[in-house]
């Protein structure tokens, strides 16, 4: 009933839709769409009118209700009636203070904001396609309807839209533990695709940051969330779980990550060549620079080691 009142408060209306945000929508239209539209022969023009107000404005034109034969209204004037009707803000009066102060008073009784939790996430982008900024994608209760969302969208964060288009996620068959298989609430949601007039960038994701960029905010999530130092534990933990209690092991204890296995001597093998090889890099790379200079290179000579005697003295 709340989201039902708000969507009675804000009614859906199309603003001036931009060259790109219109492109957007025509290309993200279902298949089924397009080829329904092409069999009846409407597609999306350049103009702000939608395939249904274009329709309902012919119907009007053919009954005479635009104007007189000649002097009817164009379909940019209609639709910007349309919008202007749409639009309207109600549910306010102006009303004069005892004071003399002219204020703002709210008609009708408040309405509450449901306790639902929309989701942004990332567009799915096909490979090797750009990312569309004029469509956003968002997680939403299964109880949602599109009118839900264009109400939500538009009288908490002010977003308008061209378009929404919900589908359902089922969970996957899970086994209980009596042998039967059912499904997980949490898991189950409804994504709605939504066509935006104002184009809206999402946030780049780490491993397409730059190398000075994805190593702040690395840093950054860590700082925050602990996810490096939370895996460390999930894994001491279960080390600690299934070596510390076993009969096979049972002087074994945690030595920390340089455990002499196969994968970290290598790791600590390859780490070294790779000082090495830096070092022996800027060492040649400095002498380049010094016969370029015409300076002389001078290679300290390696002293002897002592003898047994001079290590005694």
């Amino acid at each position: 009933l709340q989201m039902q009142s708000i969507a009675s408060t804000f009614r859906r209306f199309y603003a001036t839709i931009p060259g790109p945000a219109l492109v957007a929508r025509e290309n993200s239209t279902p298949r089924a769409v397009r080829l329904r539209r092409l069999r009846k022969g409407t597609k999306f023009t350049k103009s702000d009118l939608t395939p249904t107000d274009r329709a309902r404005y012919e119907r009007l034109k053919a009954k005479g209700e635009l104007g007189r034969p000649g002097k009817e209204m164009s379909a940019s004037q209609w639709i910007k009636s349309v919008n202007e009707r749409r639009s309207r803000v109600r549910g306010f009066r102006q009303q004069t203070t005892s004071e003399g102060v002219e204020e703002t008073s709210v008609v009708g009784q408040k309405i509450y904001l449901p306790n639902i939790i929309f989701r942004l996430v990332r567009n799915q982008t096909p490979p090797g396609k750009p990312y569309n900024p004029f469509e956003a994608t968002f997680r939403v209760p299964l109880s949602i309807t599109k009118t839900d969302v264009r109400s939500y969208l538009l009288s908490v964060y002010g977003v308008k839209t061209t378009y929404i288009r919900t589908d359902i996620y089922r969970s996957p068959l899970h086994r209980t533990a009596t042998g039967s298989y059912t499904t997980k609430s949490h898991k189950t949601y409804k994504r709605a695709v939504v066509g935006l007039i104002d184009p809206f960038y999402y946030p780049l994701r780490v491993e397409d940051m730059e190398p000075k960029e994805k190593e702040d905010r690395e840093k950054w999530i860590e700082e925050k969330f602990g996810i490096k130092q939370t895996e460390w534990q999930q894994k001491y933990e279960l080390l600690r779980l299934t070596r510390s209690d076993s009969r096979n092991s049972p002087g074994w204890k945690w030595r920390g990550p340089l455990v002499a296995n196969r994968a970290q001597i290598l790791k600590l093998v390859a780490e070294r060549r790779a000082n090495r090889e830096g070092l022996i890099t800027s060492r040649v790379r400095e002498w380049q620079e010094k016969r370029m200079n015409n300076e002389p290179i001078v290679i300290p000579a390696k002293s002897p080691k002592p003898t047994g005697d001079e290590a005694k003295v």
